[in-house]
């Protein structure tokens, strides 16, 4: 199933909702990142036979990456949330400008262990190992495909693909 969402056809997916902030008043105040994981949450939890449990699952994950934006980034500018939808999965995508919170030097998996997290790009961006943790975990619970990468005007996405269907272990 990682395999189908890691292809990251953007052309698959129809946007469903988007919502852009200033990034100093995102920043402002941490209990932002709860009430935007809300939003987003019961938006995705909409169209399934039981929308409270799907909505209650995803609000865990999204509010991870919610919360990875929130620390990754002291630049000014915007932060801006979509979610969109395929037939198979939904898309959780943040968009924020960079700083030096991720290191851009590449990494390489041992030889028992291949990558959790998709990073894109040639100047991969690497986020801290306890952030590559929670990110493979949240892959793992939520079967979800998850990348980092640099988006079109050099600061960063965070990219979350979760099956539309009810399936977390």
């Amino acid at each position: 199933m990682e395999d189908k969402a890691s292809g990251f056809d953007d052309h698959a997916f129809v946007p469903m909702v988007s919502l852009e902030m200033n990034l100093a008043m995102f920043k402002s105040r941490w209990q932002l990142c709860d009430g935007i994981t809300e939003y987003l949450s019961e938006i995705l939890g909409q169209s399934h036979s039981d929308p409270a449990r799907y909505t209650n699952f995803l609000s865990v994950a999204a509010n991870e990456l919610v919360e990875l934006a929130f620390r990754s980034t002291r630049a000014p500018g915007r932060i801006r949330f979509g979610l969109y939808r395929s037939a198979t999965f939904n898309r959780l995508r943040i968009a924020f400008p960079c700083d030096d919170a991720f290191d851009r030097r590449p990494t390489k998996a041992t030889a028992n262990e291949r990558p959790p997290v998709a990073i894109a790009g040639s100047a991969d961006p690497v986020v801290k190992p306890e952030e590559t943790l929670l990110l493979r975990d949240l892959a793992t619970i939520f079967r979800a495909a998850i990348r980092i990468e640099e988006d079109e005007t050099h600061g960063m996405q965070i990219i979350a693909d979760f099956p539309s269907r009810e399936d977390f272990q």
